[in-house]
């Protein structure tokens, strides 16, 4: 495959070096078309060694074969990693002023870009809104990892791993060639109703859905934390249905064990937190370019008022009192925030006591937090953590009363997609409204 590997400049332009590698090995031709200021962190001999071809920025370079325009034109595949904001913003613009940005305006190859900038200029609404124009358009942009910066800054805003750039770009590829290979394709299974068998497999499609899933943990000290029983199970699952309708899948993992991640379909963006300010941040940064949001991750509603920097030892017989804080209500928060005819989805694993049922309880989060549909959970008895089978109530609205569903036992890939289809039921019910 011929792929252009586009490079802007900032520090993790070295990470280009391992991009074009593995490209190599998957036998791509790679041409690498470096902005001038990438030059100043990684030289044009490095990127000529690695890919076999000579290296250029100025669209005035091999004039005589049309350079800015034959790049473009040739390409079946273009990534840009890492894109600053300063390259991202031109690209939105139109503006072809070098090499790279002119290759980009003449592609009509899958254009994947992959941000890396501090957290700042990633949430500033300039790029959000540069960010939202691109997917848009059909480019695809891949959400920053969350971690260690430049200098002692961590947060969103860094480069994902470049395997998991290629894995990306290269679903992105299959993607739109069995789209281009089967055009006008018609399963009888599709013209069922999605309440009965699920959504389609092209329902989500030009969508895109962010899911957080697993258990937040707040940190004691380096070794102990405040945690909850979630392993994620439930949030994976969705991100497979939601992948499978079609969907572009961003999940916020938190905590969630690697081997379960690994069974993720390519092409699913995972970004992994561990605290709930970490998960309210990510969630925050994804939400302008969301369609719908599902917050299926068991947030902590309290974390320690102090962390300590050394592990807290024993002090005698007298105990330990932990003096708490409340967490933000991350849920309530994306839903004041909500973007145009954004549909929300929560989550909430219930019990009962004496004063009320696990489902009263269910119906008043309902009403409390404002969001379209609310996936309820009994967990009485150990009956859903870590467990495979689970059963479900999809609490909504209509002409303005609450509506509740009645309880749906599965498996939990059963359950994502009874969800995943109420979901697409919603998205389609706004595009019909006058």
């Amino acid at each position: 495959m011929r792929t252009v590997l586009g490079v802007a400049g900032g520090i993790a332009a070295y990470k280009a070096a391992h991009i074009i590698r593995r490209l190599r090995e998957l036998d791509h031709s790679v041409k690498v078309v470096p902005t001038a200021n990438a030059l100043n962190f990684v030289g044009a001999p490095t990127f000529e060694a690695l890919s076999g071809q000579t290296v250029t920025t100025d669209v005035f370079d091999e004039i005589d074969t049309v350079n800015h325009v034959r790049i473009g034109q040739d390409a079946e595949l273009v990534i840009i990693a890492p894109a600053t904001a300063n390259i991202i913003a031109k690209i939105a613009a139109g503006i072809a002023d070098d090499l790279l940005t002119a290759t980009v305006l003449t592609t009509t190859a899958e254009v994947v870009v992959a941000p890396a900038m501090h957290t700042e200029m990633w949430q500033n609404p300039a790029t959000v809104a540069n960010i939202a124009t691109l997917r848009a358009r059909g480019v695809h942009v891949l959400d920053p990892a969350i971690g260690r910066l430049t200098g002692p800054d961590s947060g969103p805003g860094r480069l994902p791993e470049p395997e998991d750039i290629v894995a990306y770009a290269l679903s992105v590829t299959e993607a739109a060639g069995a789209s281009a290979a089967e055009p006008g394709t018609f399963s009888a299974e599709s013209n069922t109703s999605t309440a009965e068998t699920g959504p389609g497999s092209d329902s989500l499609t030009g969508r895109r859905i962010v899911i957080s899933a697993g258990g937040t943990r707040e940190a004691l000290d380096p070794v102990r934390f405040l945690g909850n029983r979630s392993s994620g199970k439930q949030g994976i699952a969705l991100a497979k249905a939601a992948h499978a309708a079609g969907a572009e899948v961003e999940l916020v993992a938190a905590n969630i064990d690697s081997g379960l991640l690994s069974d993720l379909p390519a092409g699913i963006t995972i970004t992994p937190v561990e605290s709930t300010l970490e998960l309210q941040t990510a969630m925050h940064a994804s939400q302008p370019a969301a369609d719908a949001l599902i917050m299926a991750a068991a947030v902590a509603d309290f974390r320690p008022a102090e962390t300590t920097g050394s592990k807290m030892k024993k002090t005698g017989d007298d105990g330990l009192t932990l003096r708490l804080v409340q967490n933000p209500d991350i849920l309530r928060g994306l839903v004041d925030e909500r973007v145009g005819a954004q549909i929300i989805v929560g989550f909430a694993a219930e019990t009962g006591d004496a004063q009320s049922t696990a489902l009263d309880y269910a119906r008043a989060k309902f009403a409390r937090k404002g969001v379209d549909l609310l996936v309820f959970n009994d967990v009485s008895n150990d009956r859903a953590f870590g467990h495979d089978h689970t059963a479900v109530q999809i609490i909504g609205s209509a002409d303005g009363q609450t509506t509740i569903g009645e309880e749906f036992q599965g498996s939990k890939d059963d359950v994502s997609q009874k969800v995943i289809a109420a979901l697409t039921e919603q998205l389609t019910d706004l595009e019909s409204t006058p």
